[in-house]
C-alpha cells in the first residue's frame, strides 16, 4: 500500500482532514496504527465506539415485557401442576382418614377405609356395585364417616337408601294387589 492510500484509509476511519491524516502519518512514519493514536490522542477523532452489551434484563427496557410474559407463562404451568398434585393429594388424604360404613338396623355390620373401597372398584367394579344395590334392598344403609366433612356424600347415600326402600314398598304393594285379585 502506498503513502496516499494510507492517507486516504487513515482519513476515513479517522474522519479527519487530508492535511490532518498525511501529517499524522509523516509524524508516525507512515504506520497507519500509530498516526490513528497520535489522532485519538490529539482528540482530533473520537476514540472506538463502546458498546455494552447485556443478557440482564434489568438494564435493557424492551425486554422486561418478554420476561415478565415468561414468568407468567411458567407460573401458570406451574399452577396447573400444582393444582392436579395437590388435588391427587387431597383425594388421597381422604381417603385414608375416612371411612365407609355399612349398618342395617342402625348397627353396624362392617367399616373399611375408603381407599380399600376405591381399589375394590378399580378392580372388580361390576361386582361391588352389583353387591352395593342389592344389599340396599336388603336394608342396608351406608355412610362415610371420619375427620372430614362428607355431608354430600351421606346424602347421596341416604337418598339411595330412601329410593330403595321406596322401589321395595312399590313392589310389595304391587303383589299384594295381585294376591287380592
Amino acid at each position: 500500500m502506498d503513502n496516499m492510500e494510507k492517507v486516504d484509509k487513515l482519513r476515513e476511519r479517522a474522519d479527519v482532514t487530508y492535511e490532518e491524516a498525511k501529517a499524522a502519518l509523516e509524524a508516525a512514519d507512515y504506520d497507519l496504527l500509530d498516526a490513528m493514536v497520535a489522532l485519538e490522542k490529539q482528540g482530533k477523532t473520537a476514540g472506538p465506539s463502546r458498546t455494552n452489551f447485556s443478557t440482564s434484563y434489568e438494564q435493557q427496557d424492551n425486554y422486561v415485557k418478554v420476561q415478565e410474559k415468561v414468568e407468567e407463562q411458567r407460573k401458570e404451568r406451574a399452577h396447573v401442576g400444582r393444582s392436579l398434585r395437590d388435588s391427587i393429594r387431597h383425594f388421597f388424604r381422604v381417603c385414608v382418614d375416612n371411612s365407609f360404613c355399612v349398618k342395617r338396623r342402625d348397627e353396624e355390620i362392617f367399616k373399611i377405609p375408603i381407599i380399600v373401597l376405591v381399589l375394590a372398584f378399580v378392580m372388580a367394579w361390576k361386582w361391588v356395585l352389583a353387591i352395593l344395590i342389592i344389599a340396599l334392598f336388603f336394608g342396608c344403609r351406608y355412610s362415610f364417616e371420619g375427620k372430614d366433612r362428607l355431608e354430600k356424600a351421606n346424602e347421596f347415600m341416604e337418598s339411595a337408601g330412601k329410593m330403595a326402600e321406596s322401589m321395595k314398598e312399590g313392589f310389595y304393594e304391587k303383589d299384594a294387589q295381585k294376591k287380592d285379585e
